[in-house]
Parts: structure tokens; sequence; C-alpha cells
């Protein structure tokens, strides 16, 4: 029995989620598990603070064009099905928390920068994913 059978990556779309879907899709092989993967695009109201009295509807709608060609691109280069790609508007950590739990997944993978000091108060998203996690989680460390 392997002991993972359903791996879920999270990822910013930047550069360095080669180095987390690299990992994770090592692990998947050794594990003979499925992969999936999921991007969070924040709203842009909670980015620029909600107050702002201008329509934002396009400009979403592109970030989530422009996210989910990226994603499936991803997606080929590690051969993930559609069917296993994610995009979601929210919270990030709520979000993968949520299709962790939805899809039944055994672990969620995330990246990390490593952040100490005062960075480390602030919290991060693989923080956030990680203490409201309900199955394991992973941290794979990017950058450098």
């Amino acid at each position: 029995m392997e002991i993972y059978q359903n791996i879920l990556v999270a990822i910013d779309l930047s550069e360095e989620s080669v180095q987390v879907l690299s990992k994770a899709a090592k692990l998947a092989k050794n594990s003979n598990a499925q992969l999936s993967i999921i991007h969070v695009i924040e709203p842009l109201g909670y980015a620029y603070g909600g107050d702002i009295p201008m329509d934002l509807s396009e400009v979403q709608q592109q970030l989530d064009q422009h996210a989910r060609a990226k994603l499936a691109k991803f997606g080929e280069t590690y051969d993930v099905p559609l069917a296993n790609q994610f995009i979601e508007i929210g919270k990030p950590e709520t979000e993968i928390h949520r299709i962790a739990n939805e899809k039944n997944m055994d672990i969620v993978i995330v990246g990390s920068h490593g952040r100490h000091g005062f960075q480390l108060l602030l919290g991060s998203t693989a923080n956030a994913v990680l203490h409201g996690s309900q199955c394991d989680v992973l941290a794979v460390r990017v950058g450098k």
C-alpha cells in the first residue's frame, strides 16, 4: 500500500512553481499517486481594499484566463489531466483546504521561501495551509 494516493500541489504560477511541481511529480511517481494542481486567485477587492468604486470584473476575468492558460501548461508538462487542475478565487489557504477535503487528498504540497524573523511572524500561505489542513502538508523550499 502506498502512503499517498492523491497529491494536491498548490502553486503560485511563478518560475519557482517548477521546483515544487518537480518534487511533487517525483513523489507521485514513487507512490503511484494521482497528482492534482491548484492555483488560487485572490479577488481584486481583497487585494486592493474592497472600497474602490471601480468595476474590476474585466481585470479579474483576464487574471483568470491567464492563470488557466499557465496552469494548463504546467499540467501538460507534468502530465496532470485537466480534471485535476483547479483554479479557484478566494483566500488561498481556505480554497486549498476546501479542494483538499472535497477531493480526498492525502497530502498538500506547497512552496516555502523559508522566511525567518519578522517575516515569519507575519505568516505565509504555507504556514496557513499547514495549520488548517486535515491531511499531511509538505513544504518544499524554493528560491535561492
